[in-house]
Parts: structure tokens; C-alpha cells; sequence
């Protein structure tokens, strides 16, 4: 069983270190294209978030792409309040699968939210994988800029043998790189994020070593109760920082 600090459950592996696989899964992914079709739910999810993005910037034609932020795995909307404040001319998109989470940020209860929902703040549910891929199209197509994208504490997927579901060794991870111009990863596992990492740097043509940063870090203000729980518990956090 997993052992626990101070109420929260740190995480427990089988691995010692990176997967010593992970090299020759992501050139794979990098070298193939992630064909899954686009579930209706999710496509019309988008179209919810474009006209959202739409409607921010208002009816003039653009000269340049549209600058979004995401904040995937969103939760509750927690993060996505605080990212809303430090990007507040910028439209941020919490991302979320989950009804009952985005139930609580959508109605202004989000912890953090003081009940006041940023009007640059807008939630959908969707399931990531499909939205990445929709997001990309419309980064290819020049409609779209990505200047931060929020990556914070997604399922670890702890054992070895569940390596694959990670993000960094899935075929979306890809698409993810490409998105935006930086990504910010964070998490309670130091093997995770060192993957993370090293996966990021084997994407070709999009990130060079210099520009990735795993690191640990110690929060000044929760963003999430992931992460409050972690630090409250006293467990180490870690962050991936990839620009490109």
C-alpha cells in the first residue's frame, strides 16, 4: 500500500528509476501520427471554447493568432482561477473530463474563486487527448497561439506496467509538445517529471535541452488541492518547465 503523509498518499512504484523503455516509445509516437477519431462530445466542447475565445477578443478580424491558455486536467477550476489572473487579457480554458468537478468551478465554487468567476476564465468538459488534437489544428492553421499550458499533477500511473498511459509515452504526446510555447508540468513524483523531461527533449524539431527545466519547487500559493494536500503532507513537488 501506498504510504501516507500526513493524510496524503505518496506515491509507490515498482520502477527505480526512468522506464528504461522510454527512448524508443517516443521516437516511435514522433515518428507515427495519433489517428483516433474525435469524440462528438468533445468537438462540440471545442466549438463551445473557440466561440468563448471568439467572443473575448470581439467581432474585429484578427491580424495575428488568438492567444489561449489551457489548463488541462483542471479539476474543481481551481488552477484555472489562478492562471486566469496572471494571464488576464488572455482567454484560459479549463479542461476537465470529469461533470461533477466542473460542476463545482462553473458555478463559482471553486476553492480560491471567492465566488467570483475571472471573465477571462471558461471550462468545458472534454476528454484531453481530443481536445489537444482539435487545439492543434486551429495553432497549425494560424488562428491559434498557445503561450502557457498547464499540465498539473495528471495521473502518475505508478506502476511499470501501466508506464504507457503516462502522456510522455502515449501517441498524443506529440501533439502535446507541439501546442504550446510553454508547458509547465507539475507533480509529486521525481520519476515523472524526470520522464517528462527526457521525453520532451526526444520530440524532434520542437524543444532544444537548454529550454527544458525539471526542478523541485515549493509553491507560495496553492493552486490546486493536489497540491495543497502535497504540501501540507510535506511531500516533495516537482515541475517540468518545456519552452519552445
Amino acid at each position: 500500500m501506498p504510504e501516507k503523509q500526513n493524510g496524503a498518499r505518496s506515491v509507490t512504484t515498482n520502477q527505480e528509476g526512468p522506464y528504461k523503455e522510454l527512448e524508443r516509445v517516443v521516437r516511435k509516437h514522433a515518428a507515427t501520427l495519433f489517428l483516433r477519431p474525435v469524440a462528438d462530445h468533445t468537438r462540440k466542447a471545442f466549438d463551445a471554447a473557440k466561440e468563448f475565445v471568439n467572443r473575448f477578443y470581439g467581432s474585429a478580424s484578427p491580424s495575428k493568432p488568438f492567444d489561449v491558455v489551457l489548463d488541462s486536467g483542471c479539476g474543481t477550476g481551481e488552477s484555472t482561477v489562478h492562471i486566469a489572473k496572471r494571464f488576464p487579457d488572455t482567454p484560459v480554458i479549463g479542461v476537465d473530463k470529469s461533470a461533477v468537478r466542473l460542476t463545482r468551478a462553473c458555478t463559482g465554487n471553486a476553492p480560491a474563486a471567492d465566488g467570483e468567476i475571472p471573465p477571462n476564465a471558461f471550462w468545458v468538459r472534454a476528454e484531453l487527448l481530443d481536445f489537444w488534437k482539435l487545439a492543434l489544428d486551429e495553432v497549425s492553421a494560424g488562428r491559434w497561439h498557445i503561450p502557457y499550458h498547464a499540465l498539473y499533477y495528471p495521473n502518475p500511473w505508478p506502476k511499470q506496467s501501466e508506464a504507457t498511459r503516462r502522456f510522455h509515452l502515449h501517441p498524443i504526446f506529440p501533439t502535446l509538445i507541439k501546442l504550446g510555447e510553454q508547458i509547465e508540468l507539475r507533480t509529486n513524483w521525481e520519476i515523472y517529471a524526470r520522464e517528462f523531461a527526457e521525453a520532451a527533449m526526444l520530440i524532434p524539431n520542437q524543444v532544444r535541452d537548454d529550454h527544458v527545466v525539471c526542478e523541485a519547487f515549493s509553491p507560495e500559493e496553492c493552486e490546486t488541492a493536489f497540491e495543497r494536500k502535497y504540501k501540507e503532507a510535506r511531500q516533495q513537488l516537482w515541475r517540468v518547465l518545456v519552452s519552445k
